[in-house]
C-alpha cells in the first residue's frame, strides 16, 4: 500500500474579504484606440496634407467656392466643383446657429452655372448676419455676384475676375425666344452685381462687352486694384484684412450699432 502525500485542504477566504485575482492586461480597448488614432493621423495626412490640424471653436463660418460652381448638371469627375445643393443648406444653418456671429466667403472660382451661382449670391446678400468676402486666384464668371454679394469685399492684389457675357453649352434651339431668355438672363446678372456694388449698370455692360482683351472672345480680366477702381469689388485685402473686418462687424451687431 503506497503513501499518498497529504493534500492541503484549500484555505478558505476570512469572511467579508474577497479573495483577489491578477487583473488580466487589457489589451483589445487599448490597441483599438491606438489604431483609431493612427487611421486620424493618415487620413489628415492624406486629406490636408499635415498630420496636426489646429481646431478651433470659432464664432465666424468659413464659406469656400472652389473650382467650377456645379448646378443642375454633374460636371465630370475630374473637375474640381462646388455643389450648390451642399452651398444653400450650409448658410442656413449659418444663419440660423445662434453661436456663428459672422460668414467668411473664400473665393477661387472659374464660375459656372448662372442659376447656381445667382442662387448663392442672394443666399449671401439676404443674411442678417455679417458677411465678407475675399476672391483668391480667380472670381471668374458667376463668382462675381457671388463676391458682391457680402456686406463687404476683399480681393488679393493677385487675384483676378472675368467678366463677360452669359453663354450656353451644348445643342441650342435657334429660336429668338432663346436668346431672349439668354438676355432676361443676364440682366439678372448685370442687375445684382450693380445692386450690391458701386458699379453701374453701364459700366458693367462696358466691361461685359468689350473687345480685344480677351483672344477670340469678347469680356475684361480685371486684376487686383482695377476690381477696385471700377467699383466692383471695395478693398484689395487678404485674410488678415477680412477677419478684422468681420470682428469689427461683429462687434458693432453685439454694441447695438456702436463699436466701443
Amino acid at each position: 500500500m503506497e503513501n499518498k502525500p497529504a493534500v492541503e485542504p484549500a484555505q478558505k477566504p476570512k469572511p467579508g474579504i474577497q479573495p483577489q485575482k491578477n487583473p488580466e492586461p487589457n489589451k483589445g480597448p487599448q490597441k483599438n484606440g491606438n489604431d483609431k488614432k493612427q487611421k486620424g493621423i493618415m487620413d489628415a495626412i492624406q486629406e490636408l496634407g499635415q498630420s496636426n490640424v489646429p481646431q478651433l471653436n470659432s464664432n465666424i463660418y468659413c464659406l469656400s467656392v472652389i473650382g467650377q460652381v456645379e448646378g443642375h448638371l454633374v460636371m465630370p469627375a475630374q473637375n474640381k466643383t462646388t455643389k450648390y445643393e451642399h452651398m444653400i443648406p450650409q448658410i442656413v444653418a449659418a444663419e440660423q446657429n445662434e453661436n456663428i456671429e459672422g460668414m467668411a466667403v473664400i473665393l477661387n472660382t472659374v464660375g459656372g452655372d448662372v442659376e447656381a451661382g445667382l442662387a448663392i449670391a442672394e443666399m449671401i446678400a439676404s443674411m442678417r448676419k455679417p458677411t465678407v468676402s475675399l476672391v483668391l486666384g480667380g472670381g471668374h464668371s458667376i463668382g462675381v455676384p457671388i463676391a458682391v454679394g457680402a456686406d463687404v469685399s476683399f480681393i488679393a492684389d493677385t487675384a483676378t475676375m472675368t467678366i463677360h457675357p452669359v453663354r450656353l453649352t451644348g445643342m441650342v434651339v435657334g429660336v429668338p425666344q432663346t436668346f431672349e431668355y439668354m438676355e432676361k438672363m443676364q440682366d439678372r446678372v448685370i442687375r445684382f452685381v450693380s445692386d450690391h456694388s458701386s458699379i453701374t449698370e453701364d459700366q458693367f455692360r462696358e466691361l461685359m462687352f468689350r473687345t480685344g482683351e480677351l483672344a477670340r472672345d469678347i469680356g475684361t480680366n480685371v486684376i487686383g486694384e482695377d476690381a477696385v477702381k471700377y467699383g466692383l469689388i471695395d478693398r484689395v485685402g487678404g485674410l488678415g484684412d477680412v477677419l478684422m473686418e468681420l470682428n469689427r462687424r461683429i462687434e458693432l451687431n453685439r454694441n447695438g450699432g456702436v463699436v466701443q
